[in-house]
């Protein structure tokens, strides 16, 4: 079965960092400003920043991927401990779901109770993962939260990705997670509201584009995601916010170019610059529409210097 909500510290803590003494001024970081919460017990402050974890492999192994994504959510705690605070007052760990062995959908289940318990508490959760599965638990707690307010105002699923991961097979794997959306969305009556931004056309088969043209998804291949097009980009993605209430912002780490991002399952050959990613991150984030979000694919066995860790902790940083 799946561990709900198991708390990070332990033997090694993880939230620790340098401490500058002497120096003038606000040296805190973010490992002084975090802190541990049992969400069961302890409401973090509303509007306040929430980490989760999803440590899980069972949907990449599933979709014959490389495993170690399990070991994702703590690598990058690591990389954003040191990091400055600045203006971040308090940021909440609300600790990990672990998916044991292949019990995924429990772990999934369990996700979405603990995104639904952060979000109902006013909270902002940033959820660490963990496989691209972790989108079908993200989503299923957003979307139990806002059908708990009778919310049935539209969701804008805005997913930076090389993959549509819109494959049809089951059960479910890192690979499916917005297809089972699909599928959820048209029995509750909903609109399926999907962008992914940053398809590689060499790693999606013409199956998956017809999917998404069948879907009516709206798509950006990385070719058109370049430092050239970022005017164009977030004009396109202010349209599509100004047509839903709420934005469900999922970012795979393989949509940044391999150099970049060398700790993913499938690195990218191309990819999109950090910089346009960072761009589009922060404008989602100022738009006041983001309910939550949640970053996929890190795998540290896969990142011997910690390039991709310290990436992944920038990224997150922007959503606090």
């Amino acid at each position: 079965m799946a561990t709900q909500l198991k708390p990070v510290s332990g033997d090694t803590p993880i939230w620790q960092g340098r401490t500058d003494v002497g120096e003038r001024g606000d040296t805190r970081r973010l490992f002084n400003v975090v802190r541990e919460i049992d969400t069961l017990t302890e409401t973090p402050a509303s509007g306040a920043p929430v980490l989760l974890g999803f440590a899980s492999d069972a949907g990449v192994k599933r979709n014959q991927g490389r495993v170690g994504a399990a070991e994702g959510p703590l690598a990058i705690r690591r990389a954003l401990a040191n990091l400055p605070a600045h203006d971040i007052a308090c940021l909440y760990d609300a600790g990990d779901v672990i998916c044991d062995g292949d019990a995924l959908e429990a772990a999934q289940q369990a996700l979405a109770d603990a995104v639904r318990r952060q979000l109902d508490a006013g909270a902002q959760p940033v959820v660490l993962g963990g496989g691209h599965e972790i989108a079908w638990g993200t989503w299923q707690g957003l979307r139990a939260h806002l059908d708990a307010q009778g919310d049935r105002s539209r969701v804008l699923i805005l997913n930076l990705d090389a993959h549509f991961d819109l494959r049809t097979a089951r059960p479910g794997t890192s690979g499916t997670p917005f297809d089972q959306i699909a599928q959820a969305c048209e029995s509750a009556g909903l609109p399926f509201d999907y962008a992914c931004l940053g398809v590689s056309r060499l790693s999606n088969t013409a199956s998956l584009f017809e999917r998404a043209n069948a879907l009516k998804v709206t798509y950006v291949e990385d070719t058109e995601m370049q430092d050239r097009h970022l005017d164009e980009r977030l004009a396109q993605i202010d349209a599509l916010i100004a047509d839903v209430s709420h934005v469900y912002l999922t970012i795979d780490l393989d949509v940044l170019p391999a150099p970049v991002m060398p700790g993913v399952s499938a690195p990218a050959a191309y990819g999109v610059p950090i910089s346009v990613i960072e761009a589009i991150v922060t404008h989602v984030r100022r738009s006041g529409k983001l309910r939550v979000a949640d970053l996929a694919e890190y795998n540290p066995r896969f990142d011997p210097q910690g390039t991709g860790a310290r990436v992944a902790a920038r990224l997150a940083y922007r959503l606090f």
